[in-house]
């Protein structure tokens, strides 16, 4: 099993991305939101006791979310690997990550971090604004807000992972097709 964290701020392509990785290498795709949704959705205990929490206008802890990743790992035992998206945030739920992911005998292989020029970001956005939908695409200094929230939460987990050598760095700019190269390349070289 070869599980992925996919990091890219709003606007990288990350889920252009995760698409073309999930296809090519057959992994499940685990988000937070959709696990949280799915849960709630299906009524499970961890489900309510996350509405509960999230009526309250509080965060889901640690503890449920990880709950979470646990059930939607035992729930895919033939996955040939996770990529991870919205999860881990912190420091702390890296190393919640990496100790229940040590107890289902794996590990993440690689965190690929895509690189973008916050002026690129901006641009990509404004115009996905325009299609979109979304009020938060619009609003150029919103969009800049959005990108320095992003990096001050995976700086973090970055620097985490990095003192396992985990970390690779990837240029985001660039045809689609190269970007997915890039980090086919990394991923290839971890897997052998």
């Amino acid at each position: 099993m070869f599980n992925i964290i996919l990091f890219g701020p709003p606007g990288s392509g990350k889920g252009t991305q995760s698409e073309k990785l999930i296809a090519a290498y057959g992994l499940k795709h685990l988000s937070t939101g959709d696990l949280l949704r799915s849960e709630i959705a299906a009524q499970t205990p961890l489900g309510l006791e996350a509405k509960s929490i999230m009526d309250k206008g509080q965060l889901v802890p640690d503890e449920v979310v990880v709950g979470m990743i646990s059930s939607a790992l035992d729930q895919n035992p033939q996955a040939k690997g996770f990529l991870f998206d919205g999860f881990p945030r912190t420091e702390a739920q890296s190393i919640a990550l990496d100790k229940l992911l040590k107890l289902k005998n794996t590990e993440i292989g690689v965190v690929l971090a895509l690189d973008v020029s916050e002026e690129e970001l901006v641009s990509r956005l404004l115009n996905r604004g325009k299609t979109s939908g979304r009020s938060d695409d619009t609003n150029e200094s919103v969009i800049r807000a959005r990108i320095a929230e992003y990096k001050a939460k995976t700086t973090v987990v970055a620097n985490y992972y990095s003192t396992f050598d985990k970390v690779v760095h990837i240029k985001g700019e660039g045809s689609v097709d190269e970007i997915f190269e890039s980090l086919r390349s990394e991923i290839d070289k971890r897997m052998s």
